[in-house]
């Protein structure tokens, strides 16, 4: 069985997360972690989200790798993106750097760019 390789590094210049055309959150100081082949997830320090569009959730999931994941939904003013973001509270010590941080799920009227 092969580990899958982590690894989180700074990323490179500003992103921006918009959900429903508004501006959730801009930073400087994300993170951008990367799991085995899967496409970059940028994590978002969460002082630089506007928490109050944010929704705390029951829904949980757990990665063997990461721990266990905090689900939010945003509100917009023309919709409500179920279970859109994501946090971990207490991820295990390989990715310990994504402690305080949001990643956001893209679809559609969910944007994650770097600006």
């Amino acid at each position: 069985m092969t580990t899958k390789t982590i690894t989180v590094t700074p990323a490179v210049g500003t992103w921006v997360v918009r959900a429903g055309g508004a501006v959730l959150g801009e930073t400087s100081r994300a993170l951008e972690l990367v799991e085995g082949d899967l496409p970059p997830v940028i994590y978002f320090p969460r002082e630089d989200i506007g928490m109050a569009f944010l929704d705390v959730t029951d829904h949980r999931t757990t990665c063997p790798h990461k721990g266990e994941a905090s689900y939010f939904s945003i509100m917009s003013k023309s919709r409500t993106y179920e279970n859109a973001a994501w946090s971990y509270e207490a991820p295990k010590d390989v990715v310990a750097a994504i402690k305080g941080h949001l990643a956001f799920d893209v679809q559609d009227g969910v944007a994650v760019e770097q600006v």
